[in-house]
């Protein structure tokens, strides 16, 4: 069998952590496994992983930190947390860090195993897209360099707020559901997740207001819509 992919895989709990390396190896997936978090952090810095599955509450590190230092090195690479934490606090204190999604314990292989698939897919699909340039009335998106740029000041940008904005962009001066951004973005719709996109809706608006004619709008109880001036 070849490999679909190479997973980092940081879990504290010997027992739980033989049964998934078990139960994804038959899968297909080569599964480097860490029983603390500083470890998954050195090894992460060495090798080339397409996504990292993480416990939180782990020695040395916590999933927290280990999530931070992945974003870091990678906006790209997936990001699933597993965790008896399921206060909203923890989940959106994980969202913050870079988490792609969040799994409680327990949990069942086949939750996991479809997470992981849907994941990398989209993971991939990041990676082959072509480098498109987004003109927004006076700014320059482009999302492969991860950049906002007018004749005068360029803003860097994360990986997640160049997602959303490109999905804006494809739909400028169109009406976008929450749930259709949530799908298309985080892969999911959820209320932490919308939490979180709010976030990010407020960071995109603090880059766009460098050109005042552009504007994102919030369409309560529907969704939000990406306003450019047409020529």
């Amino acid at each position: 069998m070849s490999t679909k992919a190479t997973i980092l895989f940081a879990e504290d709990d010997a027992s739980l952590a033989f049964m998934v390396k078990d139960s994804l190896e038959d899968e297909g997936y080569k599964v480097v496994h860490f029983a603390d978090g500083q470890s998954a952090i050195d090894q992460f810095d060495k090798n080339k992983f397409d996504l990292c599955l993480l416990d939180i509450m782990m020695p040395n590190k916590d999933g927290y930190m280990v999530a931070k230092k992945v974003r870091q090195q990678s906006d790209l690479t997936p990001i699933l947390f597993l965790s008896t934490k399921s206060q909203e606090e923890d989940r959106l204190k994980g969202y913050d860090k870079g988490a792609d999604d969040y799994i409680a314990k327990p949990f069942s292989m086949p939750e996991l195993l479809k997470k992981i698939e849907v994941f990398l897919k989209r993971s991939k699909k990041m990676h082959a897209e072509t480098a498109t340039i987004f003109h927004i009335n006076n700014l320059v998106f482009s999302p492969i360099d991860l950049k906002i740029s007018t004749a005068t000041a360029a803003f860097n940008i994360t990986q997640k707020e160049a997602d959303l904005l490109r999905f804006l962009c494809e739909h400028q001066n169109k009406v976008v559901k929450r749930d259709e951004v949530l799908l298309h973005v985080w892969g999911k719709d959820d209320y932490f997740l919308g939490r979180s996109m709010d976030v990010y809706m407020t960071k995109l608006r603090k880059y766009l207001k460098v050109d005042p004619e552009v504007i994102i709008e919030t369409i309560h109880g529907v969704g939000f819509r990406l306003v450019v001036p047409t020529p």
